[in-house]
């Protein structure tokens, strides 16, 4: 009798998308996703930190061949440092790490009521999020958002396994791929007041997203204007008291023009 040998891990490969995979097209499992990844975005891009090289994207399709299946996993928020150009005609609809460019760095789940498997480690089809990102995609950086809770957690992948980190004194995360810190704030965005997560710097500066800038960009030049009227009022003060001075001058017999 030939003994069973013992099953060693999947084989991992990475195949472009075939034309014919039918992507999911569920709706969102919460209404706050869309717009958490899109402040992520828009905080980076306005504070000029997205490259035409990369590839963030939110709710799109990661590739990865596993055992001969294609499965495809489609977090909330990802990031690919350095991805290969594609022809302007062509819309990209999918990324495989790999074939098409780095591996992807982080990849960010907002949870909603429901479990969707974001920590699960099912390591038979249907695959569980956490198994993928970590075993098949090996994501150095995994968020997991609870935005109703308030709740942050990030796990770093070291020795192969996820780790979960803690956050320094002001409750934010360390994100190495993209250097810079991850936490959260509260307050309104767009008209929605919500515990966003945003960026701030090494120095611990806020990344403003983009409307904070405009309005910035406001304040400054309504403070501006304010310093040139207050400038044009002292001139205007100046002016009048060099005139009653001629004035009285002139009423003496001396003209001011003369004088050294």
């Amino acid at each position: 009798m030939v003994q069973a040998q013992p099953r060693t891990g999947p084989t991992i490969t990475w195949p472009p998308l075939p034309d014919n995979f039918q992507l999911l097209d569920d709706p969102v499992e919460n209404i706050q996703q869309p717009p958490l990844a899109a402040a992520l975005t828009d905080a980076l891009g306005a504070a000029q930190r997205i490259q035409p090289e990369m590839l963030i994207g939110s709710n799109f399709g990661l590739v990865a061949g596993v055992d001969d299946e294609t499965i495809v996993k489609a977090p909330d928020w990802f990031y690919v440092p350095r991805v290969n150009p594609i022809r302007e005609d062509v819309v990209r609809r999918s990324y495989t790490p790999q074939l098409e460019g780095d591996s992807v760095a982080v990849v960010m789940e907002f949870l909603s009521a429901d479990d969707n498997g974001e920590l699960s480690i099912r390591s038979i089809a249907p695959y569980g999020k956490l198994y993928v990102y970590e075993q098949i995609l090996q994501v150095p950086t995994y968020v997991i958002y609870a935005p109703q809770r308030a709740r942050l957690e990030v796990r770093h992948l070291q020795n192969g396994r996820y780790e979960v980190q803690q956050p320094d004194a002001t409750g934010r995360f360390w994100i190495e791929p993209l250097e810079l810190f991850l936490g959260i704030w509260h307050g309104e965005r767009l008209a929605q007041t919500l515990h966003w997560l945003r960026w701030w710097d090494a120095d611990g500066n806020l990344l403003l997203w983009s409307s904070e800038q405009a309005e910035a960009e406001r304040q400054r030049a309504e403070a501006e204007r304010q310093r040139a009227e207050t400038e044009r009022q002292r001139a205007e003060v100046e002016r009048q008291r060099a005139d009653r001075l001629a004035a009285l001058l002139r009423a003496q017999g001396i003209d001011p023009d003369q004088m050294p």
